[in-house]
């Protein structure tokens, strides 16, 4: 890692506080002018990129291998004070302002406004990014299968209560790609219109969340009546519309429907953390680090999951994640939604996928992607 860098300005011996303060004001000020300059040449040479890919017949201007590469390499070189999630937050953020100057990109996300997978999808997409709310997961999936959005931010998983079953299940018929995740830590408030919580009657909140704050809840607030709604967000507009109605939800909730936070972080695990998927009609390429998902199913015989996975272990491909969900196809048969690390195109997955494919009854490809970043 590198040392941190020294500023300019030299400190005069005797000098006063207000002196030493003008001269490192001046300084900022000048860095901000090199910093300024440089933001302003970034976005010139991505406008040239997409000038030469205009015509060249290229529509693809989003490469998320590329924007992963990029957001490792300014973590790996941060030489601090700042930490490697706001380094990557400024980031992203000045590659979102320049892919705006592109294209512009319309997100679609499992709404209403304000929930946590609008936070994961501008955490991945930057804030210059056109958010879009939808009601359903399988009307996020609709909206990028009819080419409404480019792309759509889905939950998958909670590291509390685990699987999040309807996206799972809409892999099975969706022609889209996974072509990224997102990783959010989850901090849950106590929100309301008031000071306390003692008028309340109530506390709502989306299942997931009630289910990852029932220690706390428990211990504090046992005799309120828990009522799960379709989402953190309703939760946040119930509250703000009914004194006697608390809500459970996270900062972004709490500023739309301008409600204060009673009591901070109340989730009974203080590592929370929800993974979200990406997704698209686009094919990720290689990164340095990646994901594979896949759907399986194995053949009707004894053993059939061991010989499932069996070329895995063979061709010393780590499995990250394994979960069974009714196929839908018949009674009492299941699909396996396996997540594995590498790339479709990295030789040594090709060969264990053509292993995997003369064992399975069904295999079918979700996507390789970059890996979370932070």
């Amino acid at each position: 890692m590198r040392k941190p860098a020294r500023t300019s300005g030299k400190t005069e011996t005797g000098a006063s506080p207000e002196q030493r303060l003008r001269r490192l004001r001046a300084d900022i000020d000048a860095m901000d002018e090199k910093v300024l300059d440089l933001i302003a040449s970034r976005a010139r040479l991505a406008q040239e990129i997409a000038a030469i890919k205009q015509a060249t017949g290229g529509n693809n201007f989003y490469r998320p291998e590329r924007e992963a590469e990029v957001l490792r390499r300014v973590v790996e070189r941060n030489p601090g004070p700042l930490s490697n999630e706001d380094i990557a937050r400024l980031f992203r953020e000045i590659m979102s302002a320049c892919l705006a100057l592109e294209d512009s990109m319309r997100v679609a996300f499992l709404g209403p406004e304000g929930t946590f997978t609008q936070e994961a999808a501008l955490k991945h997409f930057g804030h210059f990014a056109k958010t879009v709310p939808l009601a359903a997961i399988d009307e996020v999936f609709r909206e990028v299968e009819s080419g409404s959005a480019q792309f759509g931010v889905v939950p998958v998983e909670n590291s509390t209560e685990g699987v999040v079953n309807h996206t799972l299940d809409m892999f099975l018929d969706s022609p889209l790609k996974i072509c990224g995740e997102v990783e959010l830590r989850v901090h849950h408030h106590l929100l309301g219109g008031g000071e306390d919580a003692k008028a309340a009657t109530r506390v709502v909140s989306h299942q997931q969340s009630l289910a990852q704050c029932r220690e706390w809840l428990d211990a504090n607030l046992p005799r309120l009546e828990r009522v799960p709604v379709s989402s953190n967000a309703e939760a946040a507009r119930l509250a703000a519309a009914d004194p006697a109605t608390l809500a459970i939800a996270g900062d972004s909730a709490a500023k739309i429907h301008g409600l204060k936070i009673l009591v901070p972080n109340i989730e009974d695990k203080s590592d929370n953390t929800t993974r979200f998927l990406v997704i698209g009609n686009l094919e990720s390429a290689p990164s340095a680090a990646d994901k594979t998902s896949l759907l399986l199913s194995g053949k009707n015989r004894p053993g059939a999951l061991h010989r499932l996975l069996a070329p895995l272990a063979r061709h010393k491909i780590n499995m990250t994640r394994i979960e069974s969900r009714p196929s839908r196809r018949g009674m009492w048969e299941y699909v396996f939604f396996v997540d594995i690390e590498g790339h479709i195109k990295d030789k040594k997955l090709r060969r264990t996928l053509a292993a995997l494919e003369r064992e399975a009854a069904f295999l079918k490809w979700l996507g390789s992607y970059p890996k979370a970043i932070l």
